[in-house]
């Protein structure tokens, strides 16, 4: 009996390990041209919403769930607002979206 139930505790003990493996995000990354151009690049999915900052003309949008976004470059004027509809992320990699070119 003892053993049965030892072996019940070990069964429960592994399937509750699995049960709570860590969420693996993606992430978003570029650059703005020119550098100084872009505020902050958001990504926009359903009901997410995330932000970074631009520094120095590069960007990386962390936390990313799995799916398609759409990322927006928050310009200083004169610049405007760009955006790359499309965007696909994959859990626990790097979407790399290449350089945006701000216009004025």
């Amino acid at each position: 009996m003892k053993s049965r139930l030892v072996g019940l505790s070990i069964v429960a003990a592994t399937a509750g390990l699995f049960a709570f493996q860590a969420v693996q995000t993606g992430s978003v990354k570029g650059t703005v041209s020119p550098a100084d151009g872009g505020v902050r690049a958001w990504a926009l999915s359903g009901t997410d919403t995330l932000k970074a900052t631009i520094d120095k003309g590069a960007f990386e949008i962390t936390g990313a769930k799995a799916g398609t976004y759409r990322v927006i470059i928050e310009a200083k004027p004169p610049y405007k607002n760009a955006a790359k509809d499309g965007v696909t992320v994959v859990d626990g990699q790097p979407t790399d979206i290449g350089e945006i070119k701000l216009e004025q």
